[in-house]
């Protein structure tokens, strides 16, 4: 079955096309045929694509909306000149959406009908940065391949259904989650699902025997510590603002910041929510730039005070955070590294592993360096918690939980 798998934001969308089925979800055959980017939509977009063993190609076209991007992907999906093997619209056989927040009310991947469609609507209040566009990704696939094409809604959140009300809940009166629906959510589900996952496949454990922390490290940051196969607690929270630095997001602080800030700079509520989403983190404490790579150059290159600060902060935090869920864990198995940081910087693993020790994390270094965008295991042999650095893969859940959805089949968690 012919997968698309779209990503979509409010200027851009990523997509790829994924063949996958029964026997290619069982044996790990599944076939990405294509993938890409649009950027800049609603103006000149910059087009960027590339079919299974072909080379990247980046192309400037007008494209006035999303519907004209998904159009635009489409046609050259279909062409001859494209190297993708499909040769019809009707070759794609379902669309897989990422769609971030699903509140308490879908605990699984779900079709999209009428009323899923007002249900992540009324939804949009808790995630009125992300929904929206979401939804505009569902409206266009729909208008470009027509109502017929099975459209799936793969949520962010649903992978902390599992969470216990004493580790989503907030210490403020209990109205407010009762009322507003006001507690911890947690994102990056499907990349950590998909971590969880792929480390089962490498390690040879069952489901009820994974007892990791996972840990998605890129421009947005999470951990998620995984007992028995479920999340049992997660970094992000009602937003995903908070719990580690982030590129432009703060994490944790103290709330009470911001009423001292406001009044000593006349911000507006609006002007601290940028302030913390926008103008934080790794960018807000080096003053120099959000991307890992430029700040560890920095620091290499010309020493650059505030760039190391950043790092360190930054690896500080996930120190904690991992320390604080083997508490909540009652010990661990592994920690595992993935995103764009984790997966691609030995130099940040390091940093968050030397000096636990003592609670069982020992890495080796040489292997740490030589695991670089790939997969492998880079703690010392009879470290007693196992360190691991995993690709995260979240498209190929996507359409794997498309396929389940559409079909009929069980979807697992």
């Amino acid at each position: 079955m012919h997968i698309l798998v779209l990503n979509v934001g409010s200027s851009s969308l990523k997509f790829q096309l994924i063949d996958t089925d029964e026997a290619s979800i069982a044996n790990g055959t599944d076939r990405r045929l294509a993938r890409g980017q649009v950027e800049r939509i609603g103006g000149e977009a910059i087009v960027t694509l590339r079919a299974e063993g072909g080379v990247s190609t980046k192309t400037s076209v007008q494209l006035r909306d999303h519907a004209a991007a998904i159009d635009h992907v489409i046609s050259w999906l279909t062409s001859a000149d494209s190297g993708v093997p499909i040769t019809r619209v009707g070759e794609i056989d379902a669309v897989g959406h990422r769609v971030v927040h699903g509140g308490e009310r879908f605990t699984r991947s779900t079709k999209v009908d009428d009323a899923v469609w007002a249900q992540v609507e009324d939804l949009i209040e808790l995630a009125p940065l992300h929904n929206p566009h979401n939804l505009r990704g569902i409206a266009a696939a729909r208008a470009v391949l027509g109502p017929g094409v099975p459209q799936v809604a793969v949520f962010d959140t649903a992978f902390h259904h599992s969470l216990s009300d004493t580790a989503y809940l907030y210490a403020i009166p209990y109205q407010f989650y009762r009322r507003y629906g006001v507690r911890r959510y947690g994102f990056h589900g499907t990349s950590h699902r998909y971590i969880a996952y792929r480390y089962r496949q490498l390690t040879g454990r069952s489901r009820d025997d994974t007892n990791i922390i996972s840990l998605h490290l890129g421009n947005g940051a999470s951990a998620c510590a995984i007992r028995g196969g479920s999340s049992i607690d997660t970094s992000m929270g009602f937003t995903p603002l908070e719990g580690l630095v982030m590129g432009t997001r703060s994490g944790d602080l103290d709330p009470a910041i911001l009423d001292f800030v406001s009044i000593k700079e006349g911000m507006t509520i609006g002007d601290l929510d940028s302030m913390l989403n926008k103008q934080s983190g790794l960018l807000g404490i080096s003053g120099l730039t959000a991307d890992m790579r430029e700040l560890l150059e920095e620091e290499t290159e010309h020493a650059d005070r505030r760039a190391r600060l950043a790092i360190e902060v930054f690896c500080y935090r996930i120190k904690k955070y991992i320390g604080a869920y083997l508490a909540a864990m009652n010990g661990a198995d592994a920690v595992v590294f993935a995103g764009g940081i984790g997966e691609n910087s030995p130099v940040v693993r390091e940093r968050v592993c030397t000096g636990m020790d003592w609670l069982g994390l020992v890495l080796d270094v040489e292997r740490n360096r030589a695991v670089v965008g790939s997969e492998g295991r880079v703690s010392a042999d009879g470290a007693r918690v196992e360190i691991w650095v995993i690709p995260t893969d979240e498209e190929l859940l996507i359409a794997r939980d498309t396929w389940r959805v559409v079909t009929g089949a069980e979807l697992r968690y």
